[in-house]
């Protein structure tokens, strides 16, 4: 099913694609190739939707907190806007005080994506990136398929580009198995992580270049507990909560698994990428769906990628591709009852 999703300010027209399969619906937009929408069943079988979004394309060209968004070329923070690719020194445009976040301003998820493939139960969006776009060297071709199947949302990234570049994307939703009505639950779901270690940063979120271990500390979960955290702890006030890179564990398995005891909906994401960025919506200011306030901790992103900053610590996972190489990442968010 497709419907308008709004005109946006030049005049275009976006659109909403519902997708179904394996028990899920999804709601996808070509504004942003966003992820507004994703239904799934709690344990009596009722749906809800368990991302947070917005009614228009329009909320999401003015809100805040990147909902649903296909963050690229680059996720995360870059310390001083400034990254290397070989011998050359790439600048962005600094848009977090002296640092780069989503490689904005110029986002992705503030553009109008091209549908290149529609299913009932997947939809690819692509979108051609020019020379120079973002700062970044490079002309190419970027595609995200979303995908539902057995119960899981795949969502696959691929990128091919005819200078050496950086090619890092994630997805930004906010997860509230709760149920996105009901913003008030979602730090009483639980996490775990398979994550011995996470990035430590600095108070501007930057990486120091240390990769600390999280026993005896907030950011253990390596066994569940709720999100619910003492926002005084050291590690957590500089960030107003959670917003940390945690190293995934070598080896098969979940790189983490959400919980929601309530409504017995359970989320396990695998990934191909070596971190994944836990962020529990610690500056989120925004109404959402049906003009619901959207607040500090109304979710959890977790956002797999590479760890923040990464082109500048040599001996750290790279998001440098090569010209003309194809890459290729996915992550699979796969939904359960307990």
């Amino acid at each position: 099913m497709t419907r308008s999703f709004g005109t946006l300010p030049g005049g275009e027209t976006a659109h909403l694609y519902t997708i179904c399969g394996g028990g899920l619906t999804a709601g996808i937009s070509d504004f942003g190739a966003t992820l507004v929408s994703l239904l799934a069943p709690d344990r009596e079988g009722h749906l809800a939707d368990v991302v947070l979004g917005f009614d228009t394309a329009g909320e999401y060209l003015h809100g805040s907190g990147c909902l649903g968004a296909t963050v690229g070329r680059n996720a995360n923070r870059v310390g001083g806007s400034c990254l290397p690719v070989g011998d050359r020194r790439v600048c962005l445009t600094p848009n977090e005080g002296p640092n780069n976040l989503h490689s904005g301003p110029e986002y992705w998820f503030h553009r109008m994506w091209m549908v290149d493939r529609l299913t009932e139960s997947a939809i690819t969006l692509a979108l051609e990136t020019p020379e120079g776009d973002q700062g970044f060297p490079g002309m190419g071709r970027v595609e995200v398929t979303y995908a539902l199947a057995e119960g899981r949302l795949r969502i696959t990234y691929q990128g091919v580009f005819d200078r050496d570049t950086v090619f890092n994307m994630t997805n930004h939703s906010y997860f509230n198995l709760a149920g996105e009505e009901r913003p008030e639950a979602a730090m009483e779901q639980t996490l775990q992580l398979r994550a011995e270690r996470f990035t430590e940063v600095d108070a501007a979120s930057i990486p120091t270049g240390r990769l600390l271990p999280v026993a005896g500390t907030a950011l253990d979960f390596r066994r569940p507990k709720a999100l619910k955290l003492d926002q005084e702890d050291h590690l957590l006030a500089p960030q107003g909560g959670i917003d940390h890179n945690f190293v995934l564990d070598p080896g098969e398995g979940p790189a983490a698994r959400l919980v929601c005891e309530e409504t017995g909906r359970v989320l396990t994401v695998y990934t191909d990428c070596p971190g994944v960025q836990v962020y529990t919506a610690n500056f989120l200011e925004a109404r959402g769906k049906g003009g619901r306030v959207y607040g500090k901790g109304s979710g959890v992103c977790l956002e797999t990628q590479f760890y923040p900053d990464s082109p500048n610590h040599p001996g750290w996972p790279s998001p440098l591709v090569k010209a003309g190489e194809r890459k290729e990442s996915v992550t699979e968010f796969v939904f359960g009852i307990c």
